[in-house]
């Protein structure tokens, strides 16, 4: 008997529905479908909306993919509302400009919503706070909005939200500048442990993602994209596809005009009743390809090509004091050059769309985390008015930048515009891999020059990337935006130091990948770093509190250079503050009880870095097994994030960056060859699996006031290095290139 996925999970989730996931009720439990606030009552802004029946609904205008985001932020709203979680519904935001930026990555959702989300619960209670006062004939100050009721305090009277929402609505809607938030010490949700609002159906399958959407007569189509990001089909034959049962259509993408942008790949589209007959039509197409300008694209030979591009001057970015004379007449020098590879994202879920258009309208229901990017790139590929055009936000599983890419929602739309049918664009795992908005691949060369006493006295640093600006430009060179995650910030009390970028042609697409260009830098430095301590002949630990230098906040100045982005946000609200990096790392590393490894038969390496304004600190352990094989044994990774609204869901993602950064640490790499990517599925493509994980991620978040950080992406950098140097602890070799499979038996 055939028993479909999805029904198989719903059945087994009958019989885990008392499993305790959680306090949320079942009506704060993200809706699968928009369903945005409508009807009568209050409604001071497009986030929230108080019924005549006391509901309150809020809606989540980012994309969740694991990371708590649907729990998280209407939190935010409805603590400073007053609300009762118990009568909180909420719902998932339509791509729409109504809401602000949508895009959900670069670790903003927190930190540039904080407040944002906050006065828009702050509204909403003002109101309601007006419209009792009204009736009470008493100032709004004598009242308190709690647990869903306004009470006048001195005469102990009170009303409910919903019997209030009407006049409320009545009244003015509170300016920006005459909202007043709650103190903070007022509300009852932040830091605290929330329940994730979507386990239950995620644990008990009625959670739905982009590949559950189901439209009467859809269709499912499979696309056969040019192995080489930039070819074409220059003919196609469909006879045999055709033949194929369930097979309805073969249809011909267009190529894109370069630079790639967010446009599809183009190819050719087989659509069928159902996935197993288009992925039978699509292995019997023949496709002749002309593979482009990018066919003679190789890894090996690129790596040359970065290695020497890093031997060379590049352009100076950051500059203090005299590095070549410092040099010069350093008493040692060492260098080193550092390398890594293409990554790819390879989501749990692979890219998947559901499109329906109807003359010039289109409804669209994806997995993205960048539903106006999605709205934009599909209304131009269809030459229709943006306004034309819905996009609707399911689950995602898992997106690590790549869903903020719409490729796959526009190809869903130009499929069924022309079967006109409903018609679901689905990516398999080898689609996922060869076809990805890749992470850079990297080389670093580090230079450093000590004096007699064995005093650093010089820092030189060149990197080399094709950056994700090339996406939209073609040529571009890296400018501060990715110079500035880590490459530009790194605090080091050197009176000599020198930043270069240098040259680095793109041959693919290149895109965002948790942490983005973190990842090199951080192995890079942190890994140079290590290198140096022991030239020096000491402790690691002490060796980068030394180069910290005396807790201080550094200006662009004491950083030597003229521009940095600070993710978007300012220096005032999040400076470099080496107070906070010299504490996560001490903490870290007293959790890990560094002082004793010696004792232990274990081997540790550490390293802290900073980025989206959070400072994370990792140490990780390694150890020999009986069978002398290297593994991972425990980590510890310490986070000062500011101030943390949603704890169990920040503790949530530290532990994911640590098995995600070990996961690309250790196996992560993408090949090319003629302009082809060489992997395919996990078979090639290896990911850290359960016997490899640590048997224990130790986890802790500094108490905070400081503005919010971000955390999704933040845990991941400085696990690669800690992990390299731990092995260079334990082995005495040095690993200098990921994946570290290439350099150690691991």
């Amino acid at each position: 008997m055939r028993v479909p996925r999805r029904s198989f999970l719903t059945s087994l989730g009958l019989g885990l529905s008392g499993l305790a996931v959680g306090g949320f009720p079942a009506s704060a439990r993200a809706q699968p479908v928009p369903a945005p606030p409508s009807g009568t009552g209050l409604r001071p802004n497009v986030f929230v909306h108080v019924a005549t029946d006391g509901l309150v609904t809020i809606a989540c205008a980012r994309s969740e993919m694991g990371q708590g985001v649907r729990s998280t932020l209407p939190a935010l709203i409805a603590d400073e509302l007053g609300a009762d979680f118990a009568r909180v519904k909420i719902v998932q935001a339509d791509g729409d400009k109504a809401y602000g930026d949508q895009n959900t990555d670069g670790s903003t959702s927190v930190r540039k919503a904080f407040d944002d989300l906050r006065r828009t619960g702050a509204a909403a209670r003002m109101m309601l706070a007006a419209a009792a006062a009204a009736r009470w004939k008493v100032p709004a100050s004598e009242l308190d909005v709690r647990d869903h009721v306004v009470t006048h305090r001195k005469s102990k009277r009170t009303a409910g939200f919903g019997e209030l929402a009407s006049d409320a609505a009545k009244g003015p809607i509170p300016k920006r500048d005459e909202i007043v938030l709650r103190k903070r010490s007022e509300l009852r949700a932040l830091g605290k442990d929330l329940p994730f609002v979507d386990a239950p159906d995620i644990v008990t399958g009625r959670a739905i993602y982009g590949a559950d959407v189901r439209l009467p007569g859809m269709l499912t189509a499979v696309v056969a994209r040019p192995p080489v990001a930039g070819g074409k089909a220059l003919r196609h034959d469909a006879s045999r596809a055709l033949a194929v049962p369930g097979v309805r259509h073969v249809v011909a993408l267009p190529a894109p005009k370069l630079p790639f942008g967010f446009q599809p790949l183009g190819g050719v589209a087989v659509v069928a009743d159902h996935t197993w007959a288009a992925m039978r039509g699509r292995a019997l197409l023949d496709v002749t390809w002309d593979h482009g300008a990018n066919a003679a694209h190789d890894s090996t030979a690129y790596r040359r090509t970065l290695e020497a591009s890093v031997s060379a001057p590049g352009r100076t970015a950051r500059n203090l004091g005299d590095v070549d004379r410092a040099l010069a007449s350093a008493a040692r020098r060492h260098h080193a050059i550092y390398y890594a590879p293409y990554l790819p994202h390879a989501t749990m879920e692979p890219p998947v769309a559901v499109a329906k258009v109807d003359g010039e309208r289109c409804e669209v229901w994806a997995s993205t985390q960048n539903p106006q990017a999605a709205r934009k790139e599909i209304a131009k590929a269809l030459g229709v008015d943006e306004s034309k055009v819905t996009v609707h936000v399911t689950l995602l599983g898992g997106g690590f930048g790549r869903k903020s890419k719409p490729d796959f929602a526009v190809e869903a739309a130009l499929v069924a515009k022309q079967t006109g049918a409903p018609v679901r664009v689905q990516w398999t795992r080898e689609d996922d891999i060869r076809h990805d908005y890749y992470h850079s691949v990297s080389a670093q060369r580090l230079e450093a020059g000590l004096d007699e006493s064995g005093k650093l006295v010089a820092w030189h640093h060149r990197t080399a990337f094709p950056p994700i600006a090339s996406l939209f430009t073609g040529t571009a060179t890296p400018d501060a935006g990715p110079l500035g995650l880590g490459f530009l910030d790194v605090p080091l009390q050197v009176p000599n130091l020198r930043g270069e970028a240098c040259d680095a042609k793109a041959y693919t697409r290149i895109g965002w990948l948790r942490s983005v260009a973190n990842i090199y830098h951080a192995f890079a430095v942190h890994g140079f770093l290590d290198e140096l301590a022991h030239l020096r002949g000491m402790d690691p630990l002490a060796h980068q509190l030394e180069l910290f230098g005396p807790p201080k906040v550094w200006t662009l100045a004491d950083l030597g250079v003229t521009e940095y982005s600070n993710y978007g946000q300012s220096r005032d609200d999040h400076p470099i503050d080496t107070a906070r990096h010299r504490h996560v790392l001490e903490r870290a590393t007293r959790l890990a009880s560094w002082a004793d490894r010696a004792k232990t038969g274990r081997a540790l390496g550490l390293a802290v870095h900073r980025s989206f304004l959070t400072y994370v600190a990792v140490v990780v352990s390694v150890v020999k097994t009986p069978a002398g094989r290297i593994a991972v044994d425990e980590a510890w990774i310490v986070a000062d994030a500011g101030t943390i609204v949603n704890r169990e869901r920040v503790r949530s993602q530290l532990e994911g960056a640590v098995v995600f950064g070990l996961s690309q640490a250790l196996y992560g790499e993408i090949t090319m060859k003629g302009g082809a990517t060489e992997q395919g599925n996990f078979r090639d493509h290896r990911l850290l699996r359960l016997p490899e994980a640590p048997r224990a991620i130790h986890v802790e978040v500094v108490e905070s006031d400081a503005p919010p950080g971000g955390v999704g992406e933040p845990g991941v950098p400085p696990v690669a290095p800690a992990l390299a140097n731990a092995l260079f602890a334990l082995t005495g070799t040095r690993v200098r290139e990921l994946p570290i499979v290439r350099t150690l038996p691991v």
